[in-house]
């Protein structure tokens, strides 16, 4: 018997998001899904190895690669019309969570109770904070992007995005906004080839104690 999960799952690609605007640089929902995932993870790994709290990074990339996952099935609802009230809001979770329920039923059933948390389960619940702070990270990230590629049709979008990361009770977020994004705003020089990365690594030797290889 064949099953159509990862046939889905590939289809991600299709579905675009920022439906609303103009895109200078197009951008769906598997391509944002890679860019949360990597972020979660990071935020994970601050979690845990910067402020000594529990946490799993592995676990957040699972749940991030997956966020978007009833997409598939739904559409990518834009943010104006998924927030305009309460009632829109609870009525898009209920399809949302049906949309998932479905996905899961295209996993055989012997694999399907290790999907299940990272697919509107408890792993997703109980790593809410985290995998959303990178959604709007990756949001932000965006809207930069869009920024230097001459398209001031993200300018608003950037500006309520920032406010809604600077006031993130998460340490995380603030430590990944101080240490990260500012490369952003940089070009490939100014980020560096491979010669001037190993020539800033010679200039400033690992101290740690952990080789480079």
């Amino acid at each position: 018997m064949s099953y159509n999960f990862f046939a889905y799952i590939s289809r991600m690609r299709y579905i675009e998001r920022w439906s609303l605007m103009r895109n200078a640089l197009p951008e769906n929902i598997q391509e944002h899904s890679h860019m949360v995932a990597v972020i979660a993870h990071a935020l994970g790994i601050i979690r845990r190895d910067v402020f000594g709290k529990p946490c799993n990074p592995e676990e957040c990339a699972a749940v991030a690669l997956y966020h978007d996952c009833s997409e598939i099935l739904t559409g990518d609802l834009p943010t104006p019309i998924k927030y305009h009230s309460n009632a829109i809001k609870n009525a898009y979770k209920q399809v949302e969570k049906l949309a998932c329920e479905r996905l899961l039923d295209t996993l055989p059933e012997e694999v399907r109770p290790s999907f299940a948390p990272f697919i509107g389960g408890e792993a997703e619940e109980r790593l809410y904070d985290l995998v959303k702070a990178a959604d709007k990270l990756s949001a932000y990230l965006k809207c930069i992007e869009e920024r230097r590629a001459g398209n001031d049709e993200f300018l608003s979008a950037e500006k309520q995005t920032r406010k809604i990361l600077d006031e993130s009770p998460l340490p995380e977020v603030k430590y990944f906004l101080e240490k990260f994004v500012p490369a952003f705003e940089l070009t490939l020089d100014e980020l560096g080839t491979i010669d001037t990365i190993e020539d800033n690594r010679s200039a400033h030797p690992d101290t740690t104690g952990k080789s480079h290889s």
